[in-house]
C-alpha cells in the first residue's frame, strides 16, 4: 500500500509534465508546417552541389608540392 502511496502522485505529475510540454509544443508552433516536414524527406542535399565531371578531373594533372 505505501508503494501505491508513492507511485500515484508520481504518474500524475509525470502525466502533468508531459500534458505541459505538449501545450508548449501547441503554442510555440511545433505543428504549424506539417507538410514541410513530409516533403522535405524528398529534397537531394546534393542537388543544390554543383556536377563535377570526373573524366576531367581524371585528366587534369595534379600540383605537385615541392
Amino acid at each position: 500500500m505505501t508503494a501505491l502511496a508513492w507511485l500515484v502522485p508520481i504518474a500524475l505529475v509525470m502525466g502533468l509534465v508531459g500534458l505541459g510540454a505538449f501545450l508548449w509544443s501547441m503554442s510555440s508552433g511545433q505543428y504549424d508546417d506539417l507538410d514541410g516536414a513530409a516533403e522535405r524527406i524528398f529534397i537531394d542535399a546534393d542537388a543544390d552541389m554543383p556536377m563535377v565531371n570526373t573524366q576531367e578531373q581524371a585528366t587534369e594533372p595534379k600540383p605537385s608540392r615541392s
